[in-house]
């Protein structure tokens, strides 16, 4: 398997449209690993220059429906139109079904809005059975999901802007 690029030298080839505009979804919920993979993401954006903004939602299943009413109310506004949504959240297992319920949820939701919008949204809910294996997913052994999900947006935003 091939590493994903997650710096701007490794995006190198990939079309980065300047007018891109990406819309972070993070939650509130597991709040530290959250905030790691958003500042992550951030930082790949700020290399390539493209435009963001941040929302928080209480957790990870009010993101499908966030990210939809963000739809329906901006993209027919130009300045706030998104190129591209970037969901994050981290679940982690516990002893009951929740989990399970939360990760079909929401895995669900945004695989529904990747096939009803016409922008990508990018899915970066952790899914762990523990705040280890979370922390190898943000500069750990497992790289930096928050990183690989802004490069997978600005890889899928160029994929079909290409001229």
């Amino acid at each position: 398997m091939s590493k994903v690029p997650t710096t701007l030298e490794e995006l190198s080839g990939i079309r980065i449209n300047p007018d891109a505009f990406i819309v972070i979804f993070k939650t509130e919920w597991n709040d530290a690993i959250c905030q790691k993979l958003t500042d992550g993401c951030i930082e790949v954006l700020n290399e390539a220059g493209v435009k963001y903004k941040v929302i928080t939602v209480p957790g990870a299943v009010e993101i499908p429906f966030a990210v939809n009413q963000y739809w329906k109310t901006y993209s027919n506004i130009t300045a706030t139109r998104p190129s591209a949504f970037i969901c994050f959240g981290c679940v982690v297992q516990g002893g009951t079904p929740h989990f399970e319920y939360v990760c079909n949820m929401v895995s669900q939701g945004i695989t529904s809005l990747n096939l009803t919008l016409p922008i990508p949204t990018i899915f970066g809910v952790l899914t762990v059975n523990n705040m280890q294996q979370a922390e190898e997913r943000v500069g750990g052994t497992e790289g930096h999901k928050g990183r690989e999900a802004a490069a997978a947006a600005i890889k899928m935003i160029g994929l079909f802007n290409e001229e």
